[in-house]
């Protein structure tokens, strides 16, 4: 399996070139609205999942194929910084200077020291924060039991206070949670984000998504607390050229349902 796929079209990093660091289904949540359905290898420990020898070779010829390239992201079929190779993952694309680099995480990992240290080498880090407290935390996510709500909560901001680059919070918004837009709210003026990225389940068929009006009252609330938004009703996606249908599929399938 190739490490590199896409580029796919997102809402929030444009046209990403995503690599995959993981090749099957390991993750430290179970999230209910996952597009990628249930977790295959439900883990809290780091591994080397898979080699990055040819990574390079995989991105040069992207990125000569590609018709732009605006981010290339660590994400893939579960959560990222599982892999214990990660930071030399990076290293690798940079030496590439081929675009900015991001990761999309659900942030279980963000209180681990080696992980702060690698991810201090992107441009930007796009966390997860999806509830208010451990109950809607096991609701929604559904954690390896070695997670606990306080301690992510305090990973998180322990990694935003050290962080230079972009630091976004992503927030999924569904029936479960959305009572509490005051207490997620207060939760992202306490950690200071650059943005809060709005969201909601709209590629997962179990899980229906909040309406267009729900998720543009819930982005005013954030607003008027001097936080900057971005939303998935009011981003654009691009205009993007699939390079490898087969390996983008294994990763992001509702591009071919």
């Amino acid at each position: 399996m190739k490490l590199v796929y896409g580029p796919v079209p997102s809402w929030r990093l444009k046209s990403s070139l995503g690599i995959d660091l993981l090749g099957d289904r390991y993750c430290s949540f179970n999230c209910i609205y996952c597009q990628l359905g249930e977790v295959k290898f439900p883990t809290s420990e780091r591994k080397k999942f898979v080699s990055l020898k040819g990574l390079q070779k995989e991105l040069i010829e992207a990125a000569n194929k590609a018709e732009r390239i605006d981010t290339i992201t660590f994400s893939g079929m579960g959560e990222p910084t599982l892999a214990e190779n990660l930071g030399e993952a990076i290293s690798l694309v940079k030496e590439l200077k081929l675009a900015p680099i991001a990761i999309l995480t659900n942030s279980s990992l963000l209180g681990n020291k080696i992980v702060q240290k690698e991810l201090a080498n992107l441009d930007i880090v796009c966390a997860k924060l999806d509830a208010p407290d451990e109950k809607i935390f096991q609701k929604i996510n559904s954690p390896h039991p070695q997670f606990n709500f306080a301690e992510i909560l305090k990973g998180i901001k322990a990694f935003r206070q050290k962080f230079t680059g972009k630091f976004a919070l992503q927030m999924m918004f569904l029936k479960e949670n959305r009572q509490f837009i005051e207490e997620m709210a207060e939760l992202s003026q306490e950690i200071a984000p650059d943005e809060v990225q709005v969201n909601t389940p709209m590629r997962v068929k179990r899980v229906s998504p909040l309406s267009e009006e729900e998720i543009a009252r819930i982005s005013a609330y954030f607003r008027a607390r001097g936080l900057k938004v971005v939303s998935v009703y009011e981003e654009k996606e691009p205009e993007v050229k699939i390079l490898d249908p087969e390996q983008t599929k294994k990763r992001r399938p509702q591009f071919y349902r």
